[in-house]
């Protein structure tokens, strides 16, 4: 197996523990489910006692020009209360938390194809960097709202 193929076949997983990690530092209880046969990569209780399901997906370095915030390919046909979605681009170093309606809301599923009924949400864009004559990724402004440095405002 080439170290490529372990790099970016690890690479979701270690992201997860990753962040599983950040949610613990910022003072979360935090579970993690043995088999992952829900899109369930974490499970919060909240001081009082509510449960927050997580699922957390990444985009890593590698990915091409212009694609560091997309996420695409999501099974997700229904709200679901207390689910939110953790999307990180280890290139922008950017964490989105968005809840399961709010991702509803914002994605259309897909009409046709083999990822046809999945969804997907594109967070960045990309702009030229005259100082280098570089195109440069961006988190989209639309969705700074759902930015955050923290997962603190889980924890009441």
């Amino acid at each position: 197996m080439s170290s490529i193929f372990r790099h970016s076949a690890g690479f979701g997983r270690r992201i997860e523990y990753w962040i599983i990690g950040r949610m613990l530092k910022d003072g979360l209880d935090v579970y993690v489910p043995l088999v992952d046969d829900d899109g369930i990569d974490a499970i919060v209780r909240k001081n009082d006692g509510t449960i927050i399901e997580f699922q957390i997906k990444a985009r890593s370095n590698t990915v091409k020009l212009g694609s560091a915030g997309l996420f695409a390919a999501i099974q997700h046909e229904t709200v679901r209360p207390n689910y939110y979605f953790v999307l990180y681009s280890e290139r922008m170093d950017k964490t989105w938390v968005i809840s399961s309606a709010e991702f509803i809301r914002l994605t259309k599923p897909n009409k046709n194809g083999k990822n046809a009924g999945k969804r997907t949400v594109w967070l960045n864009g990309t702009k030229l960097d005259k100082n280098i004559n570089q195109r440069k990724e961006y988190p989209n402004e639309k969705f700074s709202h759902f930015l955050v440095d923290d997962f603190s405002k889980f924890r009441t």
